[in-house]
């Protein structure tokens, strides 16, 4: 018999078991792999982007509508209460580009180590490869949950067991049946900041091509729904990179909805078409007894120049005093509008980096993460319909909700027993 029963050892997980015992409640933290904080390894690809330094608003912006959801808990544990949490425990973290809070060691291990060690200094009993298979019910009330071994009681328990994303992490969607069985609505789960999947053969000619200040809108039935500026990469099956993964959240849920998605690279966004016009005269000018390709190379990477060379069907040859003013303005509608990719599918969960959907936030009460449902029922994490940008927002959703569900048994203990 426990006081608190937590499901999951991730980043919420790990945050609700020790905040619970460190006021005194005998909490029990099941986790179903071989060691708790998998997937904390991978977040930052490896070195652990922790959090944002941006406002409570700019968070909120940053997350799919149901982030209001988070706003009342942002104003009780944030960044700064975060960085403190774990400046701690030992790991002073520091402010990189994007305002991206990172550990000074770039280490996703030493954090994970760190909360590893904190939830052991408070008490927290860690049972490993005990995957939970059920939840005991009884009259709207939790009692406890059920593994593949035996059953542990407990008036509280708080379901942290991810998402669906990165399976080979734990993440399996294994939260998402317990919360149904308490009678919780799922909103339909689908992968969230994946690579997206192009239907020619000109993303896999650039393979490992970053591009990094340009801007991609995003066209929907010949419609523009939305733009982002920032970093790309092309791989061989299509395209990733911060801006497209960003984008990828809406993109998803189009091509479920079987929409005509097309991605439009403005790879000179600095410049108007006026700006841009004059720049190419002034070139072409210049190197007016030179070839085409060498107007290309003041203008583009060298592996994107067969491209465009191939998509304006202006000879790379040409002397650049013979192109006519219609192949300029080809170039420069392509450079500005006409590098574009038809989107035709996206990667599985294996290579999201979260999940969308998940338990419906407004069965779940906004400070303390109880459900409205079940009594004693908790959830923390990406379980919840709750997910954001890549830069910190989603491990730092994790930790605060983690925060507030441990917070809250363990205060829901104490009125209980007098203390």
């Amino acid at each position: 018999m426990y006081d608190l029963i937590v499901v999951g050892g991730g980043a919420s997980g790990l945050m609700a078991a020790g905040q619970a015992a460190s006021r005194g409640a005998q909490t029990l933290l099941l986790e179903k792999m071989e060691q708790p904080g998998r997937k904390l390894l991978l977040t930052g690809k490896g070195r652990c982007n922790l959090t944002n330094v941006g406002s409570v608003q700019q968070f909120i912006g940053h997350f799919n509508p149901q982030g209001r959801f988070l706003t009342q808990l942002f104003y009780l544990f944030f960044h700064p209460q975060l960085r403190e949490f774990f400046e701690e425990l030992g790991v002073p973290t520091e402010v990189q580009r994007g305002d991206r809070v990172f550990p000074k060691s770039e280490n996703a291990r030493e954090v994970r180590d760190a909360l590893w060690g904190w939830i052991k200094e408070q008490g927290v009993e860690l049972i490993t490869n005990a995957p939970v298979t059920d939840l005991l019910l009884e009259d709207k009330r939790v009692k406890g949950v059920t593994t593949e071994r035996k059953k542990f009681y407990a008036p509280a328990v708080i379901i942290a067991t991810g998402g669906a994303a990165y399976p080979g992490t734990g993440s399996t969607g294994d939260g998402y049946a317990l919360a149904r069985k308490a009678g919780h609505t799922i909103i339909p789960v689908r992968p969230a900041l994946v690579p997206l999947v192009t239907a020619s053969d000109t993303a896999p000619q650039l393979q490992g091509l970053s591009l990094r200040n340009v801007q991609v809108n995003l066209w929907v039935e010949g419609d523009k729904v939305d733009d982002l500026f920032g970093e790309m990469l092309f791989t061989h099956f299509g395209l990733s990179g911060p801006i497209i993964l960003t984008l990828s959240r809406q993109i998803v849920d189009y091509l479920r909805a079987d929409k005509n998605v097309v991605i439009a690279i403005d790879l000179k966004p600095a410049l108007d078409h006026p700006t841009l016009r004059n720049r190419l005269l002034r070139d072409i000018e210049e190197m007016g007894r030179k070839q085409f390709s060498t107007l290309l190379e003041g203008l583009l990477p060298k592996k994107l120049i067969p491209v465009c060379v191939n998509q304006t069907g202006i000879p790379w040859d040409k002397k650049n005093n013979q192109i006519t003013a219609q192949e300029r303005k080809r170039l420069r509608m392509w450079l500005k509008e006409g590098f574009r990719f038809q989107i035709t599918g996206h990667r599985s969960f294996d290579q999201a980096i979260i999940t969308a959907g998940g338990v419906d936030t407004r069965e779940v009460d906004p400070q303390t993460m109880e459900s409205k449902l079940v009594r004693g029922l908790f959830f923390a994490g990406e379980v919840l319909d709750v997910d954001g940008d890549t830069g910190g927002y989603n491990l730092q959703a994790a930790f605060s909700t983690g925060w507030a569900a441990g917070r809250a048994t363990a205060s829901s203990l104490q009125q209980k027993t007098g203390s």
